[in-house]
């Protein structure tokens, strides 16, 4: 199984790797480019799973070639499952994207990381209604931490493609 990490710059995609991976990495610039992804391996059950650090991105629409990568790397891993990386703290600018990523027809886990500088903040996520209207499963993490990582790791397995449609069913309809 091949396992992208994505999301916005600085949301901690590569404090998740790290934790996943260990010593068993591999950094590489995407061909052609001087921009750098990270590439490793874990173990889901058993079996050895590639994971993907890749670079940051704000939508799947780039402004710049670290985006362009990212855009690339996951329409050419067709076959991935993805961990959307989400700043807990500043859920409203990640979902943008973990929504184009599902529209695109990945397998989705959602790893809502920085949960405790959300709690700090005072931000409260109803995950459960969350995970129900995105139809993919949700986790708060502190990757930081290592919090929640075991779970994230575990409700891959629960990553399926989604309809749009199914959304905006799930959260009401259009109005």
């Amino acid at each position: 199984m091949k396992v992208l990490l994505m999301g916005h710059p600085n949301v901690g995609k590569s404090v998740f790797f790290n934790r996943l991976t260990g010593a068993n990495v591999t950094e590489s610039n995407y061909p052609g480019t001087t921009v750098d992804y990270t590439k490793g391996w874990m173990k889901i059950k058993g079996e050895d799973s590639e994971l993907v650090d890749v670079p940051g991105t704000f939508s799947l629409d780039p402004k710049d070639k670290a985006e362009e990568v990212a855009v690339t790397m996951l329409r050419e891993s067709e076959d991935a499952k993805v961990i959307s990386v989400i700043d807990a703290s500043k859920i409203e600018r990640g979902l943008y994207l973990a929504l184009e990523i599902i529209e695109e027809g990945y397998p989705v886990v959602i790893a809502l990381n920085m949960w405790d500088v959300a709690g700090d903040k005072n931000i409260q996520i109803d995950i459960d209604n969350l995970q129900r209207i995105l139809s993919v499963p949700v986790v708060p993490t502190t990757a930081i931490s290592g919090e929640g990582i075991k779970e994230l790791v575990s409700r891959l397995k629960d990553a399926k493609p989604v309809e749009i449609d199914t959304i905006i069913e799930n959260a009401g309809g259009l109005t």
